[in-house]
């Protein structure tokens, strides 16, 4: 027979002074206490009214309520009284008590009966709502054998049962049926006071051999215990038991730890006639009125007494039986893993250990199993640190090193490749850790199932040199995300795939399926990705350029692609100015010298993207705009650093920078290409600017080298245009020693005598107006001038040699009708002249704007302007004049 360990989980209490009232004035059969109201039901007699009526009745207290009696004792105020037995319900033994709390105030009485009927009341008995109905579970004439010696009910759900018991018997009704169904359970059954109701809704009879349990489909375990059971009880998941010794005649109560198997308590009494279950105790009434009073000791009490004994099983059960708290469980369970890891039980500790998990901090045991040779152990916990997902990054990766180490593949893919999809470790810290130790698929699935595209390209690129993979799979995402991972890796992609990236990065920049093209990435945000391939840049520039006419950041393309077309170097080795030779890097730190083959090829490259600059300057300055698509003055500056001649000329040609046009031809000594310049922008007739000339002039004059051909073209264009005075080209020409006076012979011979023609006109012109002061003048016309009939007097004649009637004339005799005009507007414009003579800033202005400044003086002079002045002015006004003139 199985031997029961004793423990003393109990202790005895002072059961204190019991109050009391009379609830009955002949004697009390039952009570019992309700849960939900604090109300207290009794059955008792009371002294007979009347012979028809019978004395035994039902009552109901009210505890909340009291109603003194004398003047110290209250009693609590009795709210219902109800009589059991009446002409249908026929007066019998009560043999048993049982009182079942439906939704309040809902009440169900079950009364058991020495005839082996349960009269039932149901409903509110405090107001008498109620219904009665009967239950006949045995019929026998020998009412030793069929009378009701316990019952039980059972609510689980919608399940409504009640569980009767006999002597000979064991039967359940069903309450839900009308009328109930009943059902035999077992033809045993037991005597009065052995039977109770477990928490799992279970009923438990003692008989003599052992203590019986019943469900509802029959009867279930029993535990063997000897001798008579007389009392039967649960608390708190403890079986109380009063068990009669026939052979030493005294009675024995034990309590039950069934699920532990152990006895929590156990105690010789006296003859007990009462058990309760009340106010957290148990209470043994005696035969001799006396009480004994239990109750049961704390948690902590119990455990020390077990592991004092180092019963740490016997621990572990007990807390998760009484439904301890979980930290409670924990720290149990942690006392036991010690016990086993100081017996080097290092397996069993690390189960215990496990349960500990979410109380116990796992550096306590992380610490334990640091050791090599206990990696299985710590791989374990670990793994159950991840399931409940509780492990911080730092226990993944302490849990992928021991994988690692151990090069346990299958785990490892356990780990990673969960089934269920979920993941319940640091994704950064696995994937740092598989990088490490060269699992690499491993973190790129990781990076992939997370969604962490940053990782999964960086383990493709920098870790394996796949790609082509990495491509494949920047295509397969999103636009943003394929923006932001192209940005964040371009850089090897461009060094190693530059044709294939560029592709991806003209699908972002152009098409992207967006509606409108300033959703679109710019390729301005990608520059960065190619600071060391500026050849692949100037091909993803030109694509886009090519399909892409309007877009926002075309400034910023032209510049950058303009700055790559001048650069002197684009990939290729620098020039050696010792002795002309190409040279590069052979990778230690030293130039060696290239094959003259690459040489030419670089030249003609650098050639080809000179004239793609030039073109791109062209075309990105419409014709029909006032500034250009790039930057003018860095246009000019490039091409300022790269030597770009025809840029710098193309665009201060545009700009209308003419005299900088010249300058260009001026520093690199082409003087057929500047003399070519003058005349397309030296003609005034076609907007041109015709001092450039004089520019060029004054060139050669400081020149000091011989250069007649040219100084005799440019001769040419400024006497042509007259643009120059020949004192000042003769000043500009003689600072140039390698020029001799056979240079301008010519043009000096015929500027004088060009000049000297002028001088002979005005001799001429000077002679005729005198003779018109001096000679008489001979009228030979016949015809008026104004009518054209025959000239008859009275006749006008007119200096000019024009001849009118006086009558065509009219009143105005003074002057010729035909020549009045123009010398009106002559005098007109003399008076004007004569006017602006006092404008001295317009004086200087003329001068000062004019090709021949001498030229404009002489006007001034030759019209008389300066010198003129008024007879009628004082001394001091002559004088005033006469510094104007010193002035000028």
């Amino acid at each position: 027979m199985y031997q029961w360990r004793k423990f003393e989980f109990f202790e005895e209490k002072y059961a204190g002074k019991i109050y009391g009232f009379q609830a009955h004035t002949s004697s009390v059969l039952f009570i019992q206490q309700l849960k939900q109201r604090n109300f207290l039901l009794t059955v008792g007699e009371d002294e007979q009214i009347s012979p028809q009526l019978s004395s035994v009745c039902l009552k109901v207290f009210d505890l909340d309520k009291t109603q003194p009696e004398g003047t110290s004792t209250p009693i609590p105020d009795c709210i219902q009284i109800l009589r059991i037995f009446t002409n249908q319900f026929p007066e019998a033994k009560i043999t048993s008590f049982l009182v079942l709390e439906e939704a309040p105030p809902i009440l169900l009485i079950a009364i058991g009966l020495d005839n082996g009927c349960i009269y039932c009341i149901q409903g509110d008995i405090a107001r008498e709502r109620i219904k009665r109905f009967m239950l006949q579970v045995e019929k026998s004439q020998d009412k030793s054998q069929c009378g009701i010696t316990g019952m039980g009910f059972r609510v689980d759900g919608k399940a409504f049962h009640l569980f009767a018991v006999t002597p000979t018997s064991v039967s359940l009704f069903n309450l839900q049926t009308q009328p109930a169904g009943r059902q035999t359970l077992d033809h045993i059954g037991s005597n009065v006071n052995s039977v109770a109701m477990n928490d799992r809704l279970e009923l438990i009879i003692g008989r003599p051999e052992a203590v019986y349990f019943y469900e509802v489909d029959g009867r279930g375990p029993c535990w063997a215990f000897e001798g008579e059971k007389k009392f039967l009880g649960w608390f708190r998941g403890y079986l109380l038991c009063v068990i009669a010794d026939q052979r030493s005649g005294s009675n024995t109560f034990n309590i039950y730890d069934l699920k532990n198997r152990l006895i929590a308590h156990s105690i010789v009494t006296k003859e007990v006639s009462h058990m309760l279950c009340e106010w957290g105790s148990i209470l043994l009434i005696m035969n001799d009125k006396s009480a004994l009073c239990i109750g049961e000791k704390d948690m902590e009490s119990k455990l020390d007494m077990l592991f004092k004994k180092n019963l740490y099983t016997v621990a572990i059960n007990l807390v998760q039986s009484q439904q301890a708290d979980a930290a409670a469980t924990a720290e149990v369970l942690r006392k036991y893993g010690d016990h086993l890891y100081m017996k080097q039980d290092f397996d069993e500790a690390m189960s215990q250990y496990i349960h500990t998990i979410g109380h116990l901090e796992p550096s306590y045991v992380i610490q334990k199993f640091l050791d090599a040779q206990r990696i299985y152990n710590l791989t374990n916990y670990l793994e159950k640190l991840h399931e409940k997902g509780l492990a911080s990054k730092d226990h993944t990766t302490l849990l992928l090193n021991c994988y690692t180490k151990l090069k346990d593949v299958d785990k490892l893919n356990v780990f990673i490749k969960s089934e269920d999809g979920e993941i319940k470790f640091d994704v950064e810290t696995a994937i740092r850790v598989c990088r490490a130790a060269n699992y690499h698929e491993h973190a790129m699935f990781v990076a992939k199932k997370s969604g962490r595209h940053e990782w999964y390209l960086k383990i493709l690129l920098e870790d394996l040199g796949r790609y082509d993979e990495a491509l494949q799979y920047i295509s397969s995402l999103d636009q943003s995300q394929s923006g932001v991972t192209v940005k964040e890796y371009g850089k090897i992609l461009i060094e190693h795939k530059p044709m294939e990236t560029i592709e991806i990065l003209m699908g972002l920049c152009t098409e992207g399926g967006a509606s409108y093209s300033y959703m679109l990435p710019s390729p301005v945000d990608f520059l960065n990705i190619f600071v060391h391939y500026p050849r692949s840049l100037m091909n993803f520039l030109e694509k886009y350029i090519t399909k892409v006419k309007d877009s926002p950041a075309q400034v910023e393309i032209h510049n950058t692609l303009l700055e790559l077309y001048l650069s002197s170097d684009l990939n290729f080795p620098s020039m050696s100015l010792e002795n002309g030779t190409t040279t590069t890097s052979n990778g230690n730190g030293k130039l060696v010298e290239l094959p003259k083959e690459d040489t030419k090829n670089m030249e003609n490259d650098h050639e080809e993207r000179l004239q793609k600059g030039l073109l791109l300057l062209k075309t990105a300055w419409p014709l029909d705009q006032e500034q250009p698509l790039y930057d003018v003055d860095l246009a000019i500056i490039l091409c300022e650093m790269n030597s770009f001649k025809e840029g710098l000329l193309y665009l201060y040609e545009k700009l209308k920078l003419y005299k900088e046009v010249i300058a260009c031809y001026m520093r690199s000594h082409d003087h057929e290409g500047l003399i070519g310049c003058c005349k397309r922008l030296g003609d005034s007739g076609k907007g041109g600017d015709p001092t450039l000339w004089a520019d060029l002039l004054k060139y050669f004059g400081e020149l000091g080298e011989e250069c007649s051909k040219e100084v005799r073209e440019v001769l040419n264009y400024i006497e042509r245009d007259e643009i120059l005075p020949p004192i000042m080209v003769l000043q500009t020409l003689s600072s140039n020693p390698c020029l001799t006076l056979s240079v301008i012979r010519d043009y000096i011979a015929r500027k004088l005598e060009h000049e000297s023609k002028l001088i002979e006109e005005d001799r001429r012109m000077i002679d005729k107006y005198q003779d018109l002061r001096t000679n008489a003048r001979i009228f030979q016309l016949s015809k008026c001038t104004a009518c054209t009939f025959t000239l008859d007097l009275p006749a006008v004649h007119f200096m000019c040699m024009h001849s009118f009637h006086q009558r065509c004339l009219g009143d105005n005799e003074k002057e010729c009708p035909e020549c009045a005009p123009e010398y009106r507007s002559v005098v007109e414009m003399k008076r004007n002249l004569e006017q602006n003579s006092k404008n001295q800033d317009q004086f200087f202005k003329q001068v000062k704007n004019s090709k021949d400044g001498f030229s404009v003086i002489a006007e001034y002079f030759g019209k008389g302007i300066i010198s003129k002045t008024s007879k009628k002015e004082s001394g001091g006004s002559l004088n005033s004049n006469a510094n104007s003139t010193r002035g000028f």
